[in-house]
C-alpha cells in the first residue's frame, strides 16, 4: 500500500447523489464539492430512486455505489446495513449519517480497524410519525451509534447536551450550510404561474408529519383571513397529510402546494416571502429554517430548544396555533427588519458549506488519529476521594471548601 494514497472516506445513509432529496443530500455533496481533493470519496444511494437509466457512476470526484433499497422508511435498516457491510472491503473512515444501521457497529469497531463518524441526525426516536416498535428501535439504535462510534455529531447545541446527559459522550456540532440558496427575483412566467407573488406571503416548506405542526399553522392563517399562507410539502404521502389538504383548500388565503425539487423555484418563492413560519418540534439544525436564514427572511418558529439555538433566539416562538395567530396579527414592519437582519447575520457567520465541510474534514482526521473516544467530562471526577486527598492541595485537603455548596 502506498503510503501517501488519499484516505478512503464512505458516505452512507444519504437517497444519493447528484442531492434532490434532503439534508443529508445536500450536505453529502457539498462534502464532495469541498473534501473531494483530500479524500477519494465514495457515495452510497438507493437504486429505487435512481434507476438504471439515470444512474451515473461518478459524481464530481465520487464515486457512486447504488443499493437496491429504499434509503427511509424501514428499508433504511438493511440499505445501512448493506452499505456499511460494502464500506469495510475498502474505506478507512465511515462517515454514517443516521442511526438506522447502528446495530452492525459495535461488530464493525470490534473485529475491524475502520473510523466510524456518526451524524445522529436529530433524536429520530421522538418523532411522531414513528410507530411504537421503530421508536423503540430507534431508541436503543442511537446509543448503540454514540457508544460506538470513534466520533458523534450533533448538528445543534441542544443535541449535544441531550448526548452529554444521556451517554456521557462529547458530540461535536457541526451544523448544516445555508449558502447554496440564492435570492432570486420572479419573472413574469413565475407571476403568472404562482399568482400570489403580486402580494406579500408568508411561507413553509416541509414534510407534511404532525411533528412539523403544519395542522396548527394552518390553523392559524384559517383564521387570519387578510394573512397569506403558502406551504410547500408533500401532502399525498399520508392521511394526516391528505386530511389536512381537503380541510384547508377551501380557504383563499391558504396556498398548498405539491413538493419542488428544483432548488431555482423554491428559491424564488421562499426568497420574496414576507415570512417563514418554522412549526418543526422534533430535530436538530432543520435545512429549511438556515436556508430561510440565509435568505434574510425573518422567522416565527416553534418554541423548542432546537429553534431557538439556530436562531439564537433572536426570531419569534409560538406553542400553540392561537400563539402564531397573534404573533402574525401584531408583528410590525419594523420587527421584520429587525429580525430578517439578525437571521442574515447568523446565517452568513455559522451555515456556510465551506465551514462546515472544513470542521467534518478536521473530525475525519481526528477520527483516524485518536485511539479513544474522549469523555464528556474531566478524568478528575473518575479519582476516587481517596486518591484525590493524598495530593498536598489545600483545596482538596480541606473538604469542607472542597465539596462546597454555591
Amino acid at each position: 500500500m502506498k503510503k501517501n494514497r488519499k484516505k478512503r472516506l464512505a458516505i452512507i445513509g444519504t437517497v444519493g447523489l447528484p442531492a434532490s432529496y434532503g439534508g443529508f443530500e445536500t450536505l453529502a455533496d457539498h462534502l464532495v464539492k469541498n473534501l473531494g481533493e483530500s479524500y477519494d470519496i465514495t457515495v452510497y444511494c438507493s437504486g429505487k430512486k435512481y434507476p438504471s437509466h439515470k444512474r451515473a457512476d461518478q459524481y464530481l470526484s465520487a464515486r457512486l455505489k447504488y443499493i437496491p433499497l429504499e434509503a427511509n422508511g424501514i428499508q433504511s435498516i438493511p440499505y445501512d446495513s448493506i452499505s456499511i457491510l460494502h464500506a469495510l472491503f475498502y474505506a478507512d473512515v465511515l462517515l454514517v449519517l443516521g442511526v438506522a444501521g447502528a446495530w452492525i457497529l459495535p461488530f464493525v469497531k470490534k473485529f475491524t480497524r475502520k473510523k466510524i463518524v456518526i451524524s445522529i441526525d436529530g433524536i429520530e426516536w421522538k418523532r411522531d410519525k414513528w410507530n411504537l416498535l421503530a421508536k423503540w428501535y430507534l431508541w436503543w439504535a442511537e446509543k448503540v451509534a454514540v457508544k460506538n462510534s470513534h466520533i458523534d455529531i450533533s448538528d445543534n447545541e441542544s443535541i449535544q447536551d441531550y448526548t452529554a446527559r444521556r451517554y456521557g459522550s462529547l458530540s461535536r456540532i457541526v451544523e448544516y450550510g445555508a449558502d447554496h440558496t440564492i435570492k432570486t427575483f420572479p419573472s413574469q412566467e413565475d407571476k403568472e404561474k404562482y399568482p400570489f407573488l403580486h402580494a406579500s406571503y408568508a411561507f413553509k416548506v416541509c414534510r407534511i408529519e404532525p411533528e412539523n405542526n403544519v395542522h396548527k399553522v394552518l390553523e392559524a392563517f384559517s383564521k387570519l383571513p387578510s394573512h397569506t399562507m403558502v406551504i410547500v410539502g408533500n401532502w399525498k404521502n399520508s392521511d394526516y397529510g391528505r386530511n389536512l389538504r381537503v380541510q384547508y383548500s377551501q380557504y383563499p388565503n391558504i396556498i398548498l402546494l405539491d413538493p419542488i425539487y428544483e432548488q431555482r423555484t423554491l428559491d424564488m418563492l421562499r426568497g420574496n416571502a414576507k415570512l417563514y413560519i418554522h412549526g418543526h418540534s422534533a430535530g436538530g439544525t432543520n435545512p429549511s429554517l438556515v436556508e430561510a436564514m440565509y435568505l434574510g427572511l425573518p422567522v416565527i418558529a416553534y418554541n423548542v430548544s432546537y429553534n431557538k439555538t439556530t436562531t439564537e433566539s433572536k426570531a419569534k416562538y409560538f406553542s400553540t396555533s392561537t400563539e402564531l395567530k397573534e404573533l402574525v396579527q401584531n408583528i410590525t414592519a419594523a420587527d421584520l427588519v429587525l429580525m430578517a437582519a439578525s437571521m442574515g447575520e447568523i446565517a452568513n457567520r455559522r451555515y456556510i458549506w465551506k465551514v462546515i465541510a472544513s470542521k467534518y474534514d478536521l473530525l475525519i482526521q481526528e477520527a483516524l488519529f485518536q485511539k479513544t473516544k474522549p469523555p464528556v467530562g474531566p478524568k478528575l471526577k473518575d479519582l476516587d476521594q481517596s486518591e484525590l486527598l493524598k495530593h498536598n492541595v489545600a483545596h482538596l485537603q480541606d473538604q469542607y471548601y472542597f465539596f462546597e455548596k454555591r
